[in-house]
C-alpha cells in the first residue's frame, strides 16, 4: 500500500511517500524550485518521490493532506469580520487567492497528477503530531505540538499509543505561542518564518529586562502553559502586520528596519521573548507530565525547532526519553498526513523502530559517484580524480585540520531545515576565526549567528553537558565544563562575539552552550567516517556542521547547485562523492560579500 502525503500553501511545501507503512522518500518543493520556503504546490517533489520509488501516480492508494482547508479558511473568514473593518485591505488581498486556488485542492491534487483515488484530510495538528510519535522509537508517549496556527488549533498536546493518536487539549488562534515569538521576530527586524533561529541565536546577546512586562502586559500565562494574548498589542488578527502601535510604545519605540544596526534592545526583546517561550513550552510539558503519566515525550511544530527551549526541557528531566520529528515545521506535515492514512484510515499497526523511523532524515536526492564525474567533466575545467575512500577521507580531514572550509556533497539529501552531513559546509571548530569566517564570507549572514557541533556519538559526553543523542541538531546543551575558558562577564552586546569561551571556540556560542549534532555510524557512516579520521588528524572528533548554501537559498539539492555555491563564495574545498576539489587561486572571488546582492534577502 503506498500513501503520498502533501504539505503546501502556507510556507515549506513538501512531499512524502509512506510504502507499507515506511518513510521511503520525503523531500521540500524548495529544494527543486531554489525558492527558499517555497509554499506553492509541490508538483516537483510529489514527482521526485514517485521516481525514486519506481511508482507512478496509479499505484496510489491514498493522497493525504496535512489539513482541513475548509476549517482553515472558516477560521480566517471569521477572524476577518470579527476585525472588521480594520482587516479590509488584508482580506481583499488574501480571500482571491483563496477562492481561486486554496479551496480547490482537491481538484488542484486530481487534475496536477492525473489521481482520481482517495483523498484524505487530517487536521494540521494531527499531522503534526503523526509527524511526531509514529516515526518515534517510542510503543508509548505524550504528544506536544506547537506552532503558528493550523485551522484553529496553535498548540496540542496529546497521548500517542502502539498505532493510534489522540489529541486532548488545544490552544487556539489568536493565543499562539508560535505567533507570539514570530511578533518579536518582525518586530527586531527579521523575517517572519525564517528569521525566527536569528532571534533565538540573537537572545543571549542580551538580557531578559522585557520579560515581566511580556507576562504582564502581552499574555496571561496559566500554570498548565496555556495562555491568552492581549490582542490590544497585535496587529495579525485584522492580517495587517504582526504588531501595531501599542506594542511599539511598550517596547520604547518602533520596530527596527530590516538590515539597520542591532541595538542593545533588539538583543534584550530577543532574550525576553526567548526566556517567555522557554517556560511557557516547560509549562506545557510539566502539564503533558502530568495528563498522561508518560516518561516518553514527542514534540513537532515548528516551535520545536526552538532547540533552545528543547535543551530547557530536556534538563528538566521530566521525561525519561525526548524524540523530535526533524521536519518539524510544516514540511513534516506531509510525512505525518501519511503516516495518520496509515495507521488511522487503514488501521494497520505499528512496530516502533530504533533509532526511529525517519532514516537520520536522510529521505531525499542522491547522486551516484558517475553521474558527479559525468557532471565535474562537463561543467568544470578541474583535473579531479577519484580516490578511494581511505584516500578521501584523509585527505579532505587534512583540509579541514589546515583552516579550510569544505563543502561536502554526499549521499541521500536531508529533510527538513538542518542538513547533517550530507549537503553541509564543514570547518575546523577549534579555530577562533571559523565562525565568523563562515558567516560574512561563505554563508553571507550576520556575525552572530552561531554554528552547530557535529561529534561522533561515542564522544558526545567528552566535549558537551548531554547525556543523550542528538542525531538531529534540536538539542542545546553546554560546553563540558573542562574545555571552557574565563571570560569578561562585563562584555556586554555584539562584542560577546569576540571573547573565545572554549577550546571549541567556533561552535562555543556566547552563553557557553552549543547546539549539537550527534553522529552515529550507523545512520551515516560515510560522516561518521570524516569525524574519525579528523580525529585522527587532530585529536578532536567534532566538527562545524552548517548548511550548504548561503543566505536567501534553499540549502543545495544537484552536484550543480553545490558547484555554483562552491563558485560563488569563499568557500576553499568542495567534495562531492569522492572527488576532492580545491578552488584555484583564479577561481577566488576578491570581495565575496559582493554577491550579495544577487541573493534574495532573508
Amino acid at each position: 500500500m503506498v500513501i503520498l502525503g502533501i504539505s503546501c500553501y502556507y510556507h515549506d511545501a513538501a512531499a512524502a511517500l509512506v510504502s507499507d507503512g515506511k518513510i521511503v522518500a520525503a523531500v521540500q518543493e524548495e529544494r527543486f524550485t531554489r525558492i527558499k520556503h517555497d509554499q506553492n504546490f509541490p508538483s516537483h517533489a510529489i514527482a521526485w518521490c514517485l521516481e525514486e520509488a519506481g511508482l507512478t501516480v496509479g499505484d496510489l492508494d491514498a493522497v493525504a493532506f496535512y489539513d482541513k482547508p475548509f476549517q482553515k479558511f472558516e477560521r480566517i473568514l471569521e477572524t476577518y469580520l470579527a476585525y472588521a473593518p480594520a482587516g479590509i485591505r488584508s482580506a481583499w488581498k488574501a480571500l482571491p487567492v483563496w477562492i481561486k486556488q486554496k479551496l480547490w485542492i482537491s481538484e488542484h491534487i486530481r487534475s496536477e497528477l492525473g489521481y482520481d483515488g482517495l483523498l484524505l484530510y487530517p487536521e494540521h495538528h494531527e499531522s503534526h503530531a503523526a509527524s511526531a510519535f509514529f516515526p518515534s522509537p517510542f510503543e508509548e508517549a505524550a504528544i506536544l505540538t506547537m506552532d503558528g496556527v493550523g485551522e484553529w488549533a496553535t498548540s496540542s498536546v496529546g497521548h500517542g499509543l502502539g498505532n493510534r493518536i489522540t489529541l486532548q487539549q488545544e490552544l487556539h488562534f489568536p493565543h499562539s505561542l508560535g505567533l507570539l515569538y514570530s511578533a518579536f521576530t518582525y518586530f527586531t527586524g527579521f523575517r517572519v518564518n525564517s528569521g525566527e533561529y536569528k532571534v533565538m541565536g540573537l537572545a543571549p546577546y542580551g538580557e531578559p529586562k522585557y520579560r515581566n512586562l511580556i507576562l504582564d502586559e502581552l499574555i496571561d500565562l496559566k500554570d498548565d502553559g496555556s495562555f491568552r494574548m492581549n490582542m490590544r498589542y497585535f496587529g495579525y488578527g485584522s492580517g495587517l502586520k504582526m504588531t501595531n502601535r501599542r506594542f511599539a510604545r511598550l517596547f520604547g519605540g518602533p520596530p527596527r528596519k530590516p538590515e539597520s544596526p542591532l541595538t542593545q534592545r533588539e538583543m534584550d526583546l530577543a532574550a525576553s521573548i526567548q526566556s517567555v517561550t522557554e517556560e511557557v513550552m516547560l509549562r506545557m510539558a510539566r502539564h503533558a507530565r502530568k495528563v498522561f503519566g508518560s516518561r516518553n515525550l514527542c514534540l513537532a511544530g515548528g516551535v520545536a525547532l526552538n532547540c533552545v527551549g528543547n535543551g530547557k526541557i530536556l534538563r528538566e528531566k521530566l521525561f525519561d526519553r525526548f524524540w523530535i520529528q526533524p521536519a518539524a515545521g510544516d514540511a513534516g506535515g506531509a510525512v505525518g498526513a501519511a503516516l495518520m492514512a496509515w495507521h488511522h484510515h487503514f488501521h494497520r499497526s505499528r512496530t516502533p523502530s530504533t533509532p526511529d523511523a525517519m532514516n537520520g532524515s536522510l529521505l531525499g536526492p542522491s547522486f551516484d559517484t558517475d553521474t558527479i564525474g559525468s557532471f565535474l567533466k562537463q561543467h568544470s575545467d578541474y583535473e579531479v580524480p577519484l580516490l578511494d575512500e581511505e584516500e578521501m577521507l584523509a585527505r579532505t580531514a587534512g583540509l579541514l585540520a589546515a583552516g579550510k572550509v569544505v563543502g561536502w556533497f554526499q549521499g541521500r539529501m536531508e529533510f527538513g531545515p538542518r542538513a547533517l552531513g550530507s549537503r553541509s559546509i564543514l570547518g575546523d571548530p577549534r579555530s577562533e576565526e571559523m565562525q565568523r569566517k563562515l558567516n560574512l564570507k561563505i554563508k553571507y549572514r550576520e556575525s552572530f549567528r552561531p554554528f552547530a557541533p557535529s561529534v561522533a556519538v561515542e564522544n558526545v559526553g567528552d566535549y558537551f553537558e548531554l547525556d543523550e543523542q542528538s542525531p538531529y541538531m534540536l538539542l542545546v546543551a553546554g560546553v563540558a565544563r573542562d574545555l571552557r575558558k574565563p571570560v569578561d562577564e562585563g562584555v556586554r552586546g555584539l562584542d560577546k562575539l569576540y571573547q573565545v569561551r572554549s577550546t571549541l571556540p567556533a561552535v562555543t556560542h556566547v552563553d557557553g552552550s552549543a547546539r549539537i549534532q550527534t553522529v552515529d555510524r550507523s545512520v551515516n557512516p560515510r560522516y561518521h567516517a570524516l569525524i574519525r579520521a579528523f580525529e585522527q588528524q587532530t585529536g578532536c572528533p567534532v566538527l562545524i556542521n552548517t548548511s550548504f548554501n548561503v543566505r536567501g537559498e534553499p540549502i543545495v539539492c544537484t552536484p550543480e547547485d553545490a558547484w555554483r555555491c562552491f563558485l560563488r563564495t569563499d568557500m576553499d574545498v568542495l567534495v562531492m562523492d569522492r572527488y576532492v576539489i580545491e578552488k584555484k587561486p583564479e577561481d577566488r572571488l576578491d570581495d565575496p560579500t559582493e554577491t550579495i546582492a544577487s541573493l534574495q534577502p532573508d
